[in-house]
């Protein structure tokens, strides 16, 4: 018979991985957000267009700009680097634990 001590106390371990997995996940987006943001920044995109540019508010503002394309484009499913990145650290987080 399980004491109702063991039955609660795996409970807390279930979501502490759960936890652990959507950090890993997070910091995973977040990694491929910046990768594509840089990306985007060498391939020229929100630049200034000509002699009627923004000036030097539109240039302060463009890292912002490319910054949320990049995290739209990781919600729409991005390269699926942030997959491959996260399948990575999960599994190095299942070796060391």
């Amino acid at each position: 018979m399980i004491s109702p001590l063991n039955a609660t106390s795996a409970a807390p371990v279930t979501q502490s991985a759960a936890n652990k997995e959507m950090k890993l996940r997070e910091m995973a987006e977040k990694l491929e957000t910046q990768f594509l943001a840089e990306m985007l920044k060498h391939a020229g995109a929100g630049e200034a267009r000509g002699e009627f540019g923004g000036g030097a508010g539109e240039e302060q503002f463009t890292s912002f700009l490319r910054e949320a394309q990049a995290q739209e484009m990781v919600k729409a499913g991005g390269l699926g680097l942030s997959e491959f990145i996260f399948e990575a650290l999960k599994e190095r987080m299942d070796d060391a634990g």
